[in-house]
């Protein structure tokens, strides 16, 4: 049986991964895998720092999405693939990879999911997790500091500089291939019900 595939886009610290958090732990590990657009940035080892430095993230062609449509493409024929793990304080993919098995349901996650076209026409329910600028802005602030060693001038540099714009020029359009807009991520308990019973329906 082909996978059923949830695609979970929004802007950076919208509530996707609470959303998806959600949804894997009430649809059962056993029957479902979960896979992060933002484990296929490409391996910029061979660039310096410096120029590491300068590279925009949030472009979508920072991403090897067309790695992570062959990946879906070979779970949806029955068959394991290896994600890569990215590290995000070197900007590059670590040595060892994550092994994931195919399962009724996987849920695909990251900005960009619904802007890439040939994502896109992998997912078979498209979401969107709508949540106000300031509150998207705080949660990366605090995230990248904590998890990601980044300095405040540096997370706020960025924001400005890039994820900003390319959220308004790549992410917030894709908003309008979504089967279902999410306001408020995780706190949308009657969304999150609603999502979990359809996919229980389709899954049954």
């Amino acid at each position: 049986m082909k996978p059923i595939l949830v695609g979970i886009a929004g802007g950076t610290g919208s509530g996707k991964t609470t959303v998806a958090r959600a949804i894997y732990d009430r649809v059962g590990r056993d029957r479902i895998e979960w896979i992060s657009h933002d484990s296929y940035y490409r391996n910029f080892e061979g660039l310096s720092p410096e120029d590491r430095h300068h590279i925009n993230f949030d472009h979508p062609d920072s991403l090897e999405s067309e790695l992570l449509a062959r990946h879906l493409d070979v779970l949806c024929k029955g068959f394991a693939v290896e994600v890569p793990i990215y590290d995000f304080t070197t900007h590059s993919r670590k040595a060892e990879t994550q092994h994931v098995e195919p399962r009724k349901v996987v849920i695909v996650e990251g900005i960009l999911v619904l802007a890439e076209a040939d994502l896109r026409k992998r997912i078979d329910i498209k979401l969107y997790v709508d949540t106000p600028a300031d509150i998207r802005f705080v949660r990366r602030l605090m995230r990248d500091i904590k998890s990601r060693g980044r300095s405040l001038e540096s997370v706020v540099e960025q924001y400005v500089t890039t994820v900003r714009p390319m959220h308004e020029e790549f992410v917030e359009p894709s908003k309008r291939n979504a089967d279902l807009i999410i306001p408020e991520g995780g706190e949308n308990l009657v969304a999150i019900d609603a999502i979990i019973a359809r996919v229980e329906h389709l899954v049954a």
